[in-house]
């Protein structure tokens, strides 16, 4: 990465993104194995253990997303220090420092958060057995939380040098160690007490430990990542790197969170039009998710190309960086939207057995929903793509701006009004989810376009 000339044409930048995008998609499609394999250990629990789990990590998760893109603010530093000058060993130990600190402290106020996780399900009309179930459950998970966020870290740090493949390769080990942790703990296996619920939030404990160690390990074990010594000095503060990391950091966990809020105000509102349009948009919404990843590794790398070149100096390049993510999402969301339209009834079968007469409402719901996905498609992986380069320029306020006017205005508005204003139930509020989309996709893009009349490239 920090090797590469300052400028490029357009296919060596294609080539130079997908070597780079193609690893981090992989490792975000693992980590969503890693969350499955939990769901299938407890799922085997009963079902009101699978409750208990499943409004858990509803919540632990959405802290660890924002979180993740709160401390992912070192990525546009880091690469642009990296074009600035390609060994830029003293500022890259800094911003990794800095992330390390950030994570260290947001991950702690999580934690607290989750300490309080049967209170927060009280407080949210959830019923007492399962709210007292999930708040055990917390409990033990809270301490993967600061794990978690550092190797998130890590991830960014060895992305940044040109080792995305570490990303890959440590969340394949990660599914290995939360699988045999979950049927090790959660039932007792080689002589083990079974902990049942407890056991899987333990085994996710234990897989984030790995996993940072891992990281470490890997960094140590390379030649070029090692002379970073990036845990050299740690207890050394860095004010002003800090505040850096804030700035850009803070509006993008709030774009999450609007992001978050849009798909979750999604399923309120489905539970509200019946149990079926429910079901059914849960399974929609996991096949369009498991899409999402490829382009979303995209956006990460656009944002280290992107970053590049801004600290370069370099506009035709992060013309060209931005140019060449775009390309590559559109092809791959063309493909999925594709295999969507043209066989949705396969793609549902993956999850549920559409032939079974127990889930055909359940199913016909799903395959109308997926069809709307399919449309969507190529809007969600253009605002992910949008987002990762506008980052990629250190520039994340005004895109939480748009973020947030476009999901909740037109997005959630155009839900409510056709979800409950009009026959379509259902259907309607993801034609809103669709429109949210669209709106976000849209002003990012045009933000983007416009770059160097908003004065956002370097001068």
């Amino acid at each position: 990465m920090a090797e590469t000339a300052p400028s490029t044409t357009l296919r060596t930048e294609l080539g130079a993104t997908l070597q780079l995008a193609a690893p981090l998609a992989l490792a975000n499609l693992l980590q969503m194995l890693v969350y499955a394999i939990d769901v299938i250990f407890v799922a085997r629990l009963g079902e009101q253990a699978l409750a208990a789990s499943s409004l858990s990590i509803s919540l632990f998760g959405l802290m660890m997303w924002s979180l993740s893109g709160l401390t992912g603010a070192c990525a546009p530093l880091i690469a642009a220090e990296l074009g600035r000058r390609s060994h830029a060993v003293r500022e890259v130990r800094r911003s990794v420092r800095m992330a390390l600190w950030l994570a260290a402290g947001a991950g702690a106020g999580a934690m607290i958060i989750a300490a309080n996780g049967e209170t927060i399900m009280l407080l949210a009309g959830q019923d007492p057995v399962v709210a007292a179930r999930a708040g055990g459950f917390l409990a033990v998970l809270l301490w993967a939380t600061v794990p978690m966020l550092f190797s998130n870290v890590l991830r960014t740090f060895v992305s940044a040098l040109g080792r995305p493949f570490f990303a890959t390769a440590i969340a394949g080990l990660a599914i290995l160690v939360n699988s045999l942790g979950n049927w090790i703990l959660v039932f007792g296996n080689l002589g083990a007490p079974p902990l049942g619920l407890e056991g899987s939030a333990l085994a996710s404990v234990i897989t984030a430990v790995a996993t940072t160690s891992a990281y470490l390990l890997a960094i140590r074990a390379d030649r070029r990542l090692r002379r970073y010594r990036i845990l050299g000095r740690w207890w050394r503060a860095e004010w002003q790197r800090l505040r850096e990391m804030l700035r850009i950091g803070t509006p993008i966990m709030l774009t999450i969170l609007a992001e978050a809020g849009l798909f979750s105000g999604a399923a309120f509102l489905m539970g509200l039009i019946g149990e079926a349009e429910l079901a059914g948009h849960t399974v929609a919404l996991q096949v369009a998710a498991l899409a999402f990843q490829i382009p979303f590794g995209i956006g990460q790398a656009a944002t280290i190309r992107v970053g590049y070149f801004y600290g370069a100096c370099d506009r035709a390049g992060i013309g060209r960086a931005g140019r060449s993510a775009y390309i590559l999402s559109l092809a791959f969301m063309v493909l999925t939207a594709s295999a969507m339209l043209l066989a949705p009834q396969q793609i549902l079968s993956l999850y549920v057995d559409p032939m079974a007469p127990a889930n055909a409402e359940m199913a016909g719901f799903a395959l109308q929903y997926i069809i709307v996905a399919a449309a969507f498609q190529l809007f969600d992986g253009t605002q992910a793509v949008a987002a990762g380069a506008l980052r990629g320029l250190q520039d994340t306020r005004v895109p939480m701006g748009m973020a947030l006017f476009g999901y909740w205005i037109p997005g959630i508005g155009t839900s409510v009004l056709l979800g409950f204003g009009t026959p379509l139930g259902g259907l309607g509020v993801w034609i809103g989810l669709a429109a949210g989309l669209i709106a976000v996709a849209s002003l990012l893009t045009w933000r983007w376009m416009c770059r160097a009349k908003l004065g956002l490239l370097p001068g």
